[in-house]
């Protein structure tokens, strides 16, 4: 490195744009000292005799000394973090800005921490703030001493030193603005260093963001879950619709009436249900989202699906030995989406073929909800076998939305295969503890 570039890099350190932000933040830190200042040298004339806090350099450093105390007490308050951090984030040039906290301290470590920062920065900013306004005077004055006589440099007491070799007052001067400059470079980069450790965010708030997110996260899997479930299942059903409806137009336009009105009514109950889920999403981005979650049906409203799903030309045959509108509404939401989607994968993989489902309560000891549901399948090959035992995103969501209710799940196909590469059906089975939470 040539002298010239090195000089170039520490000129830059000390006056360029990074350390006038961090001068003028260091300033800020002494201006918002004063008060406290003030206020002691106040007390220390009202109880200490002979106290002359703004006359003797001693009496000004008890005063700066005794000033700082109750400014770090009164950073205890939690909205002095976010104020702090605020000025830091802009003034102070740190690399990685985002580490520091945004919101308020809401922890006794937090309010330590910040009370800490506060203290640091008036006590470093009082100094530099000092330095400031005394150093460069004194160093203008040093500059022009050659230009004067030796009667005002008598009458100045300090500079006289330089009777002899005023000549080099100059230069006394300049290098005395450059401690300044080298001083407050130094200071802003010392709490520069300082602000993440204690403005930063605690681990108590690394860990509330963390549930923040895994919360956040958690709703959004959620919402996917209920689109992919419900505008799934419909286009599913409303392709196997229209694809009766065309076929039976001319011989049984009756029945075809009947398909193009269910398939109405299963695109409204499906635009409705996109709607509510994109709602909540775009509540969700502007941070009003809350615990709010999609209106859902329940198994109290299981006949309208299987009605759906009968129009589409698929013979479902329902088993509930028990009343279905009794069950915990968090179970009973979750089971009718489970239905939902095992009836979404019987009319995309299985095609027109008859559904045996059965809902029923077991005798456990808290109760359980099973739900069982069974059909046959046409004998593929082995590689189609292959393809279809590998599942989708619908057997994962049916596994997502049993495990969040601590219940178990297991789909397959049934028989032994005896005859070759065929299978004889499919069977889905899941039990759902009835005491799941709300």
């Amino acid at each position: 490195m040539t002298p010239v570039v090195w000089w170039r890099r520490c000129a830059r350190a000390a006056l360029g744009r990074r350390a006038r932000l961090r001068w003028v933040h260091l300033v800020l830190g002494g201006a918002l000292l004063m008060p406290y200042f003030l206020l002691t040298g106040v007390v220390l004339v009202a109880l200490v005799p002979g106290a002359r806090p703004l006359d003797s350099l001693g009496w000004q450093l008890a005063s700066y000394a005794l000033a700082l105390p109750p400014a770090v007490l009164t950073a205890l308050f939690p909205l002095v973090r976010p104020l702090e951090a605020t000025a830091a984030r802009s003034l102070c040039g740190l690399t990685e800005p985002a580490e520091l906290a945004a919101g308020p301290a809401t922890s006794w470590d937090a309010r330590s921490r910040a009370a800490l920062w506060y203290g640091l920065h008036l006590a470093v900013g009082g100094l530099v703030s000092a330095v400031t306004l005394a150093l460069p005077p004194a160093a203008a004055l040093l500059v022009a001493l050659p230009f004067t006589d030796k009667s005002y440099a008598r009458s100045l007491v300090w500079p006289t030193a330089f009777d002899s070799a005023r000549a080099l007052a100059p230069a006394a001067g300049i290098l005395l603005l450059a401690a300044v400059a080298a001083v407050a470079a130094g200071a802003g980069a010392l709490l520069a260093r300082c602000a993440p450790a204690l403005l930063g965010p605690t681990p108590a708030d690394r860990l509330a963001a963390a549930e923040e997110r895994a919360a956040r996260l958690a709703s959004r899997n959620r919402l996917a879950r209920e689109l992919h479930d419900s505008v799934g299942h419909a286009l599913s059903a409303v392709t196997l619709q229209a694809s009766a409806a065309r076929k039976v137009l001319d011989a049984d336009p009756e029945f075809a009436r009947q398909a193009l009105a269910a398939i109405e009514e299963t695109t409204r109950d499906a635009v409705g249900e996109l709607d509510s889920v994109l709602g909540l999403l775009r509540e969700n981005e502007n941070g009003n989202g809350g615990d709010r979650t999609a209106p859902t049906p329940t198994l109290a409203d299981l006949d309208g699906l299987l009605a759906r799903t009968r129009a589409a030309g698929v013979t479902v045959v329902l088993s509930a030995p028990g009343p279905l509108d009794r069950l915990p509404p968090a179970v009973s939401r979750e089971a009718y989406r489970i239905v939902q989607e095992g009836l979404s994968n019987a009319l995309r993989h299985a095609g027109r073929v008859p559904v045996r489902l059965r809902i029923a309560e077991c005798s456990t000891k808290d109760g359980e909800l099973e739900i069982t549901m069974e059909n046959p399948v046409e004998r593929v090959s082995g590689a189609a076998r292959r393809q279809r035992t590998g599942g989708g995103r619908g057997l994962r969501g049916i596994a997502e939305r049993t495990e969040l209710l601590r219940g178990s799940c297991a789909w397959g196909p049934t028989g032994d295969g005896s005859e070759g590469d065929s299978e004889d059906g499919w069977r889905l089975t899941v039990r759902i503890p009835l005491g799941t939470p709300r």
